[in-house]
């Protein structure tokens, strides 16, 4: 009864999604009327994370229910949407670059429709400059209002007008959306969205919403249904895993749901991203020890390895609580893959605090990490700080950091020649006559096989041990 009353704050009026089919029905009249007999075309483009990627796929599901078929050419497309992302300026401006690409395409093809979606529309100023400086633009909306697609796109049809909804609040869950997934073994399954932690340097709570965990359930019932369609690796999306469902019965929440996963019958692997260190529990731990079809694998950021800083990210954790995390995880899974992000550059960070975070790489020894100078983001705390610091002296810091972690991958790699790791083949290598697959510790093997095998688990041996892509071949 709990878990119903909780989910049921986050659900969309039933009327509102009837209303819907009301007008993707009315879409497919005007597209067939408009291009029959040929099918209009749509070109989808996601940016960032894992959980556009998800959208993304709901998005295609969305556009074939209305009548359009998907092309990867551009100059094919009736209908252009970039699903963007806000976490880094460098992203913020690839989209605007390629957005400015799109008006001559425009000025031939008057009938095309030019979308935008995602964290970087739910900012003001920035839906603020499309409309101001890009006006072929014709749909902009927001990460909450997705399953009304069919609505923006009639009138976008029907009116010739632009049309705006950065719709914001907590966000909603909208279940049972269709769905064009873009692999046939891989499959992306979001568990909550939304974010309540925030990091000083984060936009995703003011972007994304409040944190909202699906029902158990239906997270659940999903996973079996890829399995059984054939899926080989199901990864579980949420801004913070760790948090699902924190407020329920532990029955309920996120090691549970590992469990439950993991119960399926089948052969397959479950992922998950991204924890935080908070909500990181013995619990998880032990759920990830216990269950076989659970990866070995944890990302879990620490973002900076010194004390003061962490509490300017507003991270809630400290550099021993983090390090306990790992000291148990180890423990727990003396074999663990952990990957991490970290943050050089934040504003105020002192050569020696950022000495701190080179010695708990050392101290870890992370399989990979995912570095990046700090980027302000407007609307967030970290982006009125003081930044002192030199760039020449940030890229100085970043190099250093680079340089530790490919030394410490090397000795991790050369410590892997000759054992031979379970995989999962994913793709031709771009060496002719090799595939490329990922160990159940997330790291990458290419080794001489037959294409038949993608989407297959194969025993792989390490024949030579470079230090991101290992070399290897059939066991």
């Amino acid at each position: 009864m709990l878990e119903q009353k909780r989910n049921n704050q986050f659900s969309v009026d039933p009327a509102v999604l009837e209303k819907q089919k009301e007008y993707a029905e009315m879409v497919r009249t005007v597209l067939s009327a408009r291009y029959a007999p040929k099918e209009p075309k749509a070109f989808v483009h996601t940016y960032g994370c894992q959980g556009n990627v998800s959208d993304g796929e709901k998005i295609k599901g969305i556009l074939c229910e209305l009548g359009f078929s998907l092309t990867d050419d551009l100059n094919d497309a009736d209908f252009v949407l970039y699903n963007t992302c806000a976490i880094r300026e460098h992203a913020q401006d690839r989209v605007f670059g390629n957005v400015g690409k799109l008006k001559p395409i425009k000025e031939k093809k008057r009938d095309m429709i030019i979308a935008l979606c995602g964290c970087m529309m739910q900012q003001d100023y920035v839906a603020e400059k499309i409309k101001k400086s890009y006006p072929y633009v014709d749909l902009v909306f927001g990460t909450h209002v997705i399953h009304k697609l069919p609505e923006f796109i009639y009138r976008c049809l029907c009116s010739g007008k632009r049309v705006f909804d950065l719709s914001g609040g907590d966000g909603n869950i909208v279940e049972d959306l269709p769905i064009h997934r873009d692999g046939s073994f891989k499959a992306w399954i979001p568990i909550m969205y939304g974010c309540n932690n925030f990091c000083s340097y984060c936009v995703v709570p003011y972007v994304r919403g409040r944190e909202r965990s699906r029902d158990f359930d239906a997270v659940v019932s999903e996973a079996k249904s890829l399995v059984e369609a054939g899926y080989k690796e199901l990864t579980l999306l949420g801004q913070n895993v760790n948090s699902y469902n924190k407020d329920l019965d532990e029955s309920l929440r996120f090691p549970a749901l590992l469990r439950a996963i993991n119960a399926i019958p089948g052969d397959f692997i479950i992922r998950f991203m991204t924890s935080h260190p908070r909500d990181c529990t013995t619990a998880l731990l032990q759920a990830m020890a216990d269950c076989e079809k659970v990866a070995k694998h944890l990302h879990l950021p620490f973002q900076s390895g010194n004390d003061r800083v962490l509490r300017e990210m507003n991270r809630h954790y400290d550099r021993a609580k983090y390090l306990s995390l790992i000291e148990e995880a180890y423990r727990l899974m003396p074999h663990l893959s952990i990957t991490s992000d970290v943050i050089v550059g934040f504003p105020g960070e002192t050569a020696e605090e950022f000495e701190d975070t080179l010695s708990l790489v050392e101290k870890v020894k992370y399989t990979s990490l995912f570095t990046f100078i700090f980027s302000p983001r407007p609307g967030t705390k970290a982006a009125l700080l003081a930044d002192p610091t030199p760039r020449e002296e940030k890229n100085r810091r970043f190099k250093a950091l680079t340089d530790l972690q490919e030394a410490l991958a090397g000795a991790r790699t050369l410590a892997m020649k000759g054992k031979t790791y379970r995989v999962l083949v994913e793709e031709p290598a771009k060496a002719q006559g090799f595939l490329s697959g990922r160990t159940e510790g997330n790291v990458i093997i290419e080794f001489p096989g037959c294409p038949d095998l993608i989407g297959t688990f194969q025993n792989v041996t390490v024949t030579e041990p470079k230090t991101w892509v290992l070399k290897g071949e059939l066991a």
